[in-house]
Order: structure tokens, then sequence, then C-alpha cells
């Protein structure tokens, strides 16, 4: 059965890594839900957190055709239970004086933040898990009108000191 893993990789940080790493994807046919890259600690390594759906077959081989590209460092996939994983949400929703009271108790909830307002608008933002990110969509997007939407993917690392 098909299932949501989360794989991390420690690549070199250098020109067009990114570029070889989804044209691996690409070229086997393989969906990323998301993908995110962003310098470490050390400004010469590059962490990429990678979503894919598959089955326990086509985890291993990514893993594997992800372990023999020179610029990969190391490869792991993320137990949900035993990492920190992360989205963050920006959405623009009408709203005008009226309705604003409405959005507040909305955020108060989910512990999301106003972060623009406009006469009819107001900027909404959230940190989460992907599942808190969903059901605060939902639940926005049947009380309001959004505009605009912007959703990171998953940042995500191990919990404690593990490498």
């Amino acid at each position: 059965m098909a299932t949501k893993h989360y794989l991390t990789a420690l690549v070199k940080n250098c020109s067009g890594v990114l570029t070889r790493i989804s044209g691996l994807f690409a070229r086997r046919g393989y969906n990323i839900d998301s993908l995110v890259v962003c310098t470490t600690e050390d400004i010469t390594l590059s962490r990429m957190t990678i979503v894919v759906n598959g089955d326990d077959k086509i985890i291993n081989q990514i893993k594997k055709q992800l372990e023999k590209q020179v610029e990969v460092i190391s490869v792991e996939e993320l137990e949900e239970d035993m990492s920190v994983i992360r989205e963050l949400l920006l959405v623009r929703i009408e709203a005008t004086s009226n309705r604003r009271a409405e959005a507040i108790n909305i955020c108060n909830i989910f512990k999301a933040s106003i972060v623009d307002v406009t006469p009819d608008s107001l900027m909404l933002q959230l940190t989460g898990k992907p599942q808190k990110i969903d059901a605060f969509i939902n639940v926005v997007e049947s009380a309001f009108n959004v505009t605009k939407l912007a959703r990171s993917g998953a940042s995500a690392l191990k919990r404690g000191m593990a490498k």
C-alpha cells in the first residue's frame, strides 16, 4: 500500500544538485509531494526533505538511487513519531471588519497569526504538522473566501541528538 514517506538527504551544497536529484525522480516516474532544501549548520552541506508516496519497495529503490548520487552524503527515512515535521502556511482571505472576529477566533483555536491586514482582507500564518495545516485550510475555506494560498513543503529532523 502506498503511504507518505519522509526522506532526508544530506547533500553537498553545490550548483546543480537539486536538478540532478529531482531529475532522478522524474526519470523513474516518481512524484515528489514536497521538497524543501536549505543550507545546514555547515555551509558546504544542504539538507533536502523529500516527501513521497509509495510502498516499501518503491521507497527502498528511491533511497538506493539517491545514495548512488555523487553529491549525496547520506539518506535517511524519518519515522513520523521519532521526528519533528513542520510546514508553513500563508493564506489570504476576504475579511471585512464585520468578519474579523470570526477569523481571529479560528486563528486562536489553531494558534495561527495574522501577519497582514487590509480593509478587506487578512493574511494568516500557521506552522505545524501537515495534518494541522490541512485541518486549518478546511476550516478557513469553509468560512471565508480564500484569495491566495502558499504552503511550504515539510521540513523535518529526527528528534533528540541523532545525526
